[in-house]
């Protein structure tokens, strides 16, 4: 427990550890996703199954918009690698579309593409 959890009269404490959500998977069954990948919902996702668990159901009620795997572990409260797992599980499912970042060049380095895009969100700011 953080010193900030303790002072947060809104924190929530969770009764199962939060891997238990993931039946201890670190990795999807499906397409590997970085973390840094957007994600939205389609059709399937706006009739928010009953059936789903609900941590399931949290994940289609944050995606409203485009939004990456980092932001929706960070609204649940989780590590990035349990909220892959869930977005990846509902991504696979039919629930969630995945939108990949752009391919890095063949010498490692970012796709010049992404960049210019990152100079011109950067400038307009």
């Amino acid at each position: 427990m953080s010193s900030h959890e303790a002072r947060d009269p809104e924190a929530t404490w969770r009764v199962v550890p939060v891997y238990a959500l993931t039946r201890g998977r670190t990795r999807s069954a499906g397409q590997e996703m970085p973390i840094e990948a957007v994600v939205t919902a389609n059709e399937l996702a706006d009739r928010h199954n009953p059936a789903l668990q609900v941590e399931y159901r949290e994940v289609l009620a944050l995606v409203s918009g485009p939004v990456s795997v980092v932001e929706i572990g960070a609204a649940l409260r989780v590590p990035a690698a349990v909220a892959r797992v869930l977005v990846s599980d509902l991504a696979n499912a039919g629930y969630l579309v995945m939108h990949l970042p752009p391919a890095a060049e063949e010498n490692g380095r970012p796709n010049a593409e992404l960049l210019e895009r990152l100079l011109d969100g950067l400038r307009s700011l």
